[in-house]
């Protein structure tokens, strides 16, 4: 099996340095790729662009996608996911400070495996990024053959 990537898709820097920290100060220290926009995500994921070349067997363990994003917003992201065989299968947690009830429904109707909301403070924040790692990256089984 590859290795344990964490596709992160943020385009906040505050918000990313904050998940980067919650997962190092809870030893998850699995390599994390980080997408600044829903098009760097899936030049990413299906190898185009500056990721042009880049092994497409090597798929992230998940993805934390946001969903307001520049160029391409979250819930096109996962939709482009979702509609390729090579990615459908695919971990991805919206992680996001959006607390419209109408982006958590089209998260799930469009097939997101969780729904996480960015908790305010720190200390919250740290322990929701640790439960979403030990269970995406050590506990849950992927599909065969991914």
């Amino acid at each position: 099996m590859s290795k344990k990537t964490i596709l992160l898709v943020e385009d906040n820097p505050d918000d990313e340095m904050l998940t980067r920290m919650a997962l190092q100060e809870n030893n998850l220290l699995n390599e994390i790729v980080v997408a600044h926009d829903g098009v760097e995500a899936l030049d990413y994921l299906f190898g185009r662009g500056r990721h042009a070349g880049r092994d497409l067997n090597d798929k992230p363990q998940v993805v934390l996608l946001d969903l307001k994003l520049p160029k391409l917003d979250g819930l096109d992201v996962l939709r482009a996911i979702r509609a390729d065989d090579r990615t459908k299968f695919l971990p991805v947690v919206i992680l996001t400070s959006s607390n419209e009830e109408q982006d958590l429904l089209a998260g799930y109707s469009f097939g997101a495996n969780s729904y996480v909301r960015k908790p305010v403070d720190f200390q919250q924040f740290t322990d929701a990024v640790k439960q979403l790692g030990l269970y995406w990256l050590l506990l849950n089984e992927p599909p065969p053959g991914r």
